[in-house]
């Protein structure tokens, strides 16, 4: 008897070895195939930060104009040590977020407006047609002029920069629904407001955030424009007040702040795609 419990003792240890190496292996290939994925997406940015690193430092360029990325660094982290870069960043994001905010809340709803009643659209089109091909940048001088040189301004022009691409892309988005799905349910006694809410918003989502990505990337390039101009803080005023002291360092760094700003802006809105049009996502992978 005790033989027999040693033994079934004995399978049962090994038995019990063999899930946790099992288990282990598993393990490590997951976590091989997550830093494979993650090589894969950033290969060509740590090739380009080693090229900037090394290019300056063997005289393939000029260290005065193009300093190495770990000087670059360097100076941002003693930005941050002193607590201008928070003062920088907290009002350049402050700026973009509300600007944007009030983009969405303002030329969404236009958008599904006129694209859903052909008449407001037959008005307003015209309008829409001269404003969307006036550069932002070409108006920011009467912006200046009739809202003063403060935060309204710039807010007001990372609104009228991000406006038109979400307006565009909403109308767009509605006035492309498959007919036959609003066929379908109007057979199914739909009413006008059913149909609106359960076919067209639905079916319009998609293009909508894709409108949403693109007028997050045109406030971001407003308000650096904008804030180079009559601002005393943001990251557009740090790029160009180091330029004018020859902190070429400090303005390298500003540039890859506000890449970080637009990169962050676009992973978010691609987690917000992500959460509220998951049908589409499944419906894709199902096709």
């Amino acid at each position: 008897m005790p033989s027999a419990e040693l033994t079934t003792a004995s399978l049962s240890l090994s038995a019990n070895g063999g899930e946790a190496a099992q288990h282990d292996r598993r393990f490590l290939r997951r976590l091989a195939s997550l830093a494979s994925k993650v090589f894969d997406r950033t290969a060509v940015l740590l090739l380009l930060a080693a090229v900037w690193e090394v290019a300056p430092r063997v005289g393939l360029t000029d260290p005065v104009f193009l300093p190495p990325l770990s000087e670059v660094l360097a100076a941002g982290w003693q930005l941050t040590l002193k607590g201008q870069l928070t003062e920088h960043l907290g009002a350049s994001l402050g700026r973009a977020l509300v600007g944007f905010l009030l983009a969405i809340v303002i030329a969404i709803p236009l958008g599904l407006l006129i694209g859903w009643v052909p008449r407001v659209a037959n008005f307003l089109n015209p309008l829409i047609e001269v404003l969307r091909n006036t550069a932002p940048l070409a108006l920011l001088p009467v912006f200046i002029l009739l809202l003063g040189i403060g935060e309204v301004s710039k807010i007001s022009l990372v609104v009228y920069s991000a406006a038109w691409p979400l307006l565009i892309n909403t109308i767009g988005a509605v006035r492309q629904v498959d007919p036959l799905f609003i066929k379908a349910a109007r057979t199914m006694g739909a009413t006008p407001l059913q149909l609106f809410h359960k076919v067209i918003l639905p079916a319009a989502l998609p293009s909508i955030f894709v409108g949403v990505r693109i007028a997050s990337a045109s406030a971001v390039l407003v308000l650096v424009a904008a804030e180079m101009v009559g601002a005393k803080a943001g990251l557009g005023f740090l790029i160009i007040y180091s330029q004018y002291n020859f902190q070429i360092d400090l303005m390298y760094f500003g540039i890859l702040a506000i890449t970080s700003i637009g990169l962050a802006f676009n992973y978010a809105l691609l987690w917000l795609e992500r959460r509220f049009t998951g049908w589409k996502i499944s419906a894709d992978a199902k096709g």
